[in-house]
């Protein structure tokens, strides 16, 4: 599946729930769908900075695509990596740098986001984006 098809669909799971009390509690039980990353990519070197919460994001390099894993000690940004994982993972370095996601916004996530949350989401994204840039160059060698 693209990236796009992929956030189709979660926009879809999303419009299923009127309350976002309801939408917490789907990306709660998202979270336990989560890559398990390895033990040892749970240092301060994965760690992405800039969240409230400690998230580790690894991705590795197979076949043309990106593949990440990730863990976090909040369950709610558990589920928020879950969903970023489903759309990026399994894609190719260009897609995924070329990706506008836009279904954080059509779901309504950042607007119910509390500020240092949403700045951890950016942060997420934007390591990444990283990862698939550095991919993409040693790619390209």
């Amino acid at each position: 599946m693209t990236i796009d098809e992929i956030q189709e669909e979660i926009v879809e799971e999303f419009s299923g729930f009127d309350e976002w009390l309801d939408k917490y509690s789907y990306l709660i039980e998202l979270s336990s769908e989560l890559p398990e990353i390895d033990p040892k990519h749970r240092t301060d070197q994965y760690i992405i900075k800039g969240c409230q919460s400690r998230v580790w994001v690894d991705a590795e390099f197979r076949d043309g695509k990106v593949y990440y894993t990730a863990d976090s000690d909040a369950i709610i940004t558990k589920g928020i990596i879950t969903l970023l994982i489903r759309v990026m993972s399994g894609q190719t370095p260009d897609d995924i740098l070329a990706s506008e996601l836009s279904f954080i916004d059509r779901i309504g996530l950042k607007e119910n986001l509390s500020p240092t949350r949403a700045n951890g989401l950016l942060a997420m994204i934007k390591q990444m984006k990283i990862y698939a840039l550095a991919f993409s160059n040693a790619n390209q060698k």
